[in-house]
C-alpha cells in the first residue's frame, strides 16, 4: 500500500457506535429492572418510573395537565409513563456512546440520573423517607457499573510492539476481551435484568395481596337508610344515552395516582383532628362498618370536564354520614360559630383535598363512602374509603384511598389542587350534554330523537332546552327526578330537514340560573358555555 493510498476502513469499526449505544440500553435496563425489584422491598411508589412521573405532575402547571386530560383522558398516566421511558431510553443510549470515550463519564451520568430518581422519590409527598431513595440508587449503581464494563470490552486494541501490522481496526478487543466476550457479556446482563424486572413485578403485584384479600372478604352491611327506588321513567331507553347509573368499570377516573394505592382494609385507619374538634378520633375499617350506614344516588363530576365531556358519572354509594361523624367529634359549622371553615383530606399516596365546611355540614349527603354501585369500592375508585360530597367538583371533595381528616381554615393551608391555581371553592356548574346524535352524524331527514343529560348537583335540573341552528330555543321532555343530587336523561324530538345543523342544548337549574352560553376552560372552578354537535342531515 502506498503513502497515498487510504487504508481500508475495517466494517467492525463501523459497528462501534452502535454497540455503544446498545451498552447504553443494556445497562440503562438493567437499572429500571433493578429499581423495580428493590422497590418490591421498599414499596412500589417509590420506582423511578413512577417516582419522577408523580413529581412531573406535581410540577406540571394546571393548563397542561387539563391538556393532558382532554387528549389523553384517563389513558394519560399511562402516556406519561411511556413518556419516561423513552426518555430514559434516550439518555441510556447517549450515555453508551459516552461512555466509548469516556468510561468515567457515562457512569457518571447514570448515576446522576439515578439520584434524580432517588430525590423524585423522597421530594414525593407520601415519602416514607430515605428508604425510597433505594430503588433509584441501586438500579443507578447497577447500570453504572454495568456500562463501564461494558464500554470496557469496546475498547480498541492498540498496535501490540513487535506487531506493526495491526491496526486500531483489527479488533475491537481490550485487554483479553473482542466483540464476541461483549455480545456474551451484554446478552448475560440482559437476561439477567429481564428475570430481575420479572420478579420485582411479580413481588409488586403479590405485595398487595392482603388488600386484596380484605375486598375479597368484605360483605357490605345492609343501610339503614337505602337509597329510594329509581322513578322508572328516569331511565329512558334511548339508544346512545348515557345509562343513568354508570357501571363501576365505565365510571370516569381522574386522579394523579401512576400507581393505585392497595389498602389493606384491616389495616387501615382515619384520623379525624384539628381546629374545633373537641374530641379527635382514629376510626378502624370495623368502626365504621358498625355505624349507621346511608345509601343514595349522587353524581360526580371532575373539573377537568369540558362542556360536553365525559368526566361525568352517576352512581349509588353506601357509607357513613361525614356530618354525624363530625358532629361527634365536636364541630361545628362556620355558621354555628366554629373556628374552621375547611376541611382537609389527606389520602395514602399524599394527597389533599380541601372542602368548605359548611358544604359538608349543610344537611346534603356527603359521606365517607365503602360501596359504589352494590359492591365494595373498586380499588381505583379508592378502597377502602373514600370522600363523595354532592354538588362540590371532586378536586374539592371527592378525596379516595382516604386516611386523615384535618380541621383548619382556608386563611392557614392550601391544598395540592389549590397550590397549582385552581379555585378554594367549586360548585358544580349547570350543564347539559348532547350524547345522540354524535358529532358529524348522518342522520336521515324526517324523525330524529336528540337526547342527552344534564346536572347540577344539589341544585337540580328544572328544564332543557335544545336549538337547532339559530333558531328558537325549544323545550325538551325531561325523564323522572331521581334527586337533585343526580343528572337528568332529557330527549328532543327533531323534524330534521336536509343539509347541516348545528344542535345546541342548554339548561335551566332549580334556581332559575340558565347554563351560561360564555365559554371558559375549566381552570380555575369549572368549564362554562353550552354544548352543540354539527350533524348533516341526508
Amino acid at each position: 500500500m502506498t503513502d497515498g493510498e487510504k487504508q481500508p476502513r475495517n466494517p467492525r469499526s463501523r459497528l462501534r457506535p452502535a454497540l455503544g449505544a446498545l451498552s447504553g440500553a443494556v445497562a440503562g435496563f438493567a437499572a429500571l429492572a433493578v429499581a423495580e425489584l428493590v422497590s418490591a422491598w421498599v414499596r412500589p411508589q417509590a420506582g423511578p418510573v413512577v417516582a419522577v412521573g408523580g413529581a412531573a405532575i406535581d410540577r406540571t402547571p394546571a393548563a397542561v395537565k387539563d391538556w393532558a386530560v382532554r387528549n389523553f383522558g384517563t389513558d394519560d398516566k399511562l402516556v406519561l409513563q411511556l413518556g419516561i421511558l423513552a426518555v430514559l431510553a434516550l439518555i441510556a443510549v447517549a450515555l453508551g456512546v459516552l461512555a466509548l470515550t469516556c468510561r468515567r463519564s457515562g457512569s457518571a451520568g447514570m448515576l446522576f440520573f439515578g439520584a434524580v430518581g432517588a430525590a423524585a422519590a423522597i421530594g414525593r409527598p407520601d415519602s416514607t423517607g430515605l428508604t425510597d431513595a433505594l430503588p433509584s440508587a441501586a438500579g443507578a449503581v447497577v447500570g453504572a457499573g454495568l456500562l463501564f464494563l461494558l464500554a470496557g470490552r469496546l475498547k480498541i486494541l492498540r498496535p501490540a510492539p513487535g506487531r506493526p501490522d495491526a491496526t486500531q481496526a483489527d479488533t475491537f478487543r481490550g485487554p483479553g476481551w473482542d466483540r464476541r466476550g461483549f455480545v456474551l457479556a451484554a446478552s448475560a446482563a440482559a437476561v439477567a435484568s429481564a428475570g430481575a424486572g420479572a420478579l420485582g413485578r411479580v413481588l409488586n403485584s403479590s405485595s398487595g395481596r392482603d388488600a386484596v384479600a380484605s375486598r375479597e372478604a368484605l360483605v357490605l352491611p345492609a343501610p339503614a337508610s337505602p337509597a329510594p327506588a329509581v322513578p322508572r321513567g328516569a331511565w329512558s331507553r334511548i339508544l346512545g344515552v348515557s345509562s343513568f347509573t354508570t357501571p363501576n368499570k365505565d365510571f370516569y377516573r381522574v386522579d394523579t395516582a401512576l400507581v393505585v394505592p392497595q389498602v389493606d382494609a384491616t389495616a387501615w385507619r382515619l384520623r379525624i383532628h384539628g381546629r374545633g374538634v373537641a374530641r379527635p378520633v382514629t376510626l378502624s375499617f370495623d368502626d365504621l362498618l358498625r355505624r349507621e350506614l346511608i345509601e343514595r344516588d349522587i353524581t360526580l363530576t371532575c373539573v377537568s370536564n369540558e362542556v360536553g365531556g365525559p368526566y361525568v358519572g352517576n352512581a349509588r354509594w353506601i357509607g357513613v354520614r361525614l356530618a354525624d361523624l363530625l358532629a361527634e367529634c365536636g364541630v361545628t359549622p362556620p355558621s354555628g360559630g366554629g373556628p374552621a371553615d375547611q376541611l382537609v383530606a389527606r389520602s395514602v399516596d399524599g394527597m389533599t383535598i380541601g372542602s368548605p365546611v359548611e358544604d359538608v355540614m349543610d344537611g346534603r349527603d356527603a359521606l365517607l363512602a365503602v360501596g359504589m354501585n352494590g359492591e365494595p369500592l373498586p380499588f381505583a375508585h379508592g378502597f377502602p374509603v373514600r370522600m363523595v360530597v354532592p354538588g362540590l367538583y371532586g378536586y374539592v371533595s371527592a378525596c379516595k384511598w382516604i386516611e386523615d381528616i384535618e380541621l383548619t381554615t382556608f386563611d392557614a393551608y392550601d391544598p395540592y389542587w389549590v397550590e397549582r391555581d385552581w379555585a378554594r371553592r367549586a360548585p358544580i356548574k349547570t350543564q347539559s350534554r348532547i350524547d345522540t346524535p354524535r358529532p358529524f352524524a348522518r342522520p336521515t331527514a324526517g324523525a330524529v330523537t336528540v337526547a342527552g343529560v344534564a346536572w347540577a348537583q344539589h341544585r337540580g335540573i328544572d328544564k332543557v332546552e335544545v336549538r337547532v341552528d339559530d333558531g328558537p330555543w325549544r323545550q325538551a321532555h325531561l325523564a323522572a327526578e331521581d334527586s337533585r343530587d343526580t343528572w337528568r336523561q332529557w330527549s328532543y324530538s327533531w323534524q330534521a330537514t336536509r343539509g347541516g345543523h348545528t344542535l345546541t342544548v342548554r339548561a335551566t337549574d332549580r334556581t332559575g340560573a340558565v347554563q351560561t352560553e360564555e365559554r371558559a376552560r375549566t381552570v380555575p372552578d369549572g368549564a362554562t358555555g353550552r354544548h352543540s354537535v354539527v350533524v348533516t342531515v341526508d
